[in-house]
């Protein structure tokens, strides 16, 4: 039997909606296996996170050796690394794989929770961007990769071609923090589309990048072209938020068993 293999390096969530578990459950969800290298450990729900605990850079090394030499990955992605030495360890590792890396530089949490230190993030760009076949960040994280404002889809492209002569070889711009519809900027060597859905209101996205990332992993790990990754990824992101179970008593995880056709 053959079976796409995708790998996720972050962090874990106990409640199940990002980081993780969520990566898992996306993968799972697109017929993907999955493996898992955890990168930190958080103590939070749907009210908040309480706690941050990064895990030793050696173990973490180790744990990804591990996995990489036993069943290699279709495709990888990163999400919360914590601090500027976990970033150096995972780029240095990234440089040399042989199958395509998505960056999800996760900063901050749905709650407002620090997930990257500050110094952390100049690291990020010069080692992680030059070995991402795509990043994702959303209009706060682009806004602080590139030390520009982000809020307009013309400094969306503008952000996008900054980040990506950082050395990504693409850049997915999430604009959910754009008034009015949410339109993604996805620009790479092929050209530039614009991804456009109905705003959906709910208080139910905790987790949406994560998931949004990982969908995007797992189609590229099944060999998919990475614009039909992106344009599969937005249309069951989309259909997991309006979707959402409604748990929690605060901002409650996406449906990750939203259909995926």
């Amino acid at each position: 039997m053959s079976i796409a293999v995708a790998l996720t390096i972050a962090g874990s969530d106990p409640s199940g909606g990002a980081g993780i578990q969520a990566d898992l459950k996306t993968f799972h969800q697109f017929g993907v296996y999955g493996e898992a290298v955890i990168t930190l450990l958080t103590v939070q729900n749907t009210m908040g996170v309480e706690s941050v605990e990064t895990i030793g850079t050696d173990l973490v090394g180790a744990q990804l050796r591990a996995v990489v030499e036993d069943i290699k990955p279709g495709a990888a992605k990163t999400g919360a690394l914590g601090t500027i030495e976990m970033v150096e360890r995972i780029g240095w590792e990234a440089a040399r794989f042989v199958f395509p890396l998505v960056v999800d530089p996760v900063m901050v949490s749905k709650h407002g929770a620090s997930l990257m230190a500050a110094e952390a993030q100049q690291r990020l760009v010069s080692l992680l961007m030059p070995a991402a076949a795509l990043v994702t960040p959303n209009l706060p994280e682009a806004a602080a990769i590139t030390g520009r404002s982000v809020e307009t889809l013309a400094e969306m492209r503008e952000a996008a071609q900054a980040i990506r002569d950082f050395g990504a070889g693409a850049v997915l711009l999430k604009g959910g923090h754009l008034k009015g519809e949410a339109v993604d900027l996805l620009v790479w060597e092929g050209g530039e589309l614009e991804l456009s859905a109905p705003r959906i209101e709910t208080r139910h996205t905790h987790g949406t990048g994560c998931s949004y990332s990982a969908a995007i992993t797992a189609l590229l790990a099944r060999g998919a072209s990475l614009e039909n990754a992106v344009k599969q990824a937005k249309k069951w992101i989309h259909r997991a938020i309006a979707t959402n179970p409604g748990l929690g008593r605060g901002q409650g995880p996406v449906n990750h068993f939203a259909d995926v056709n």
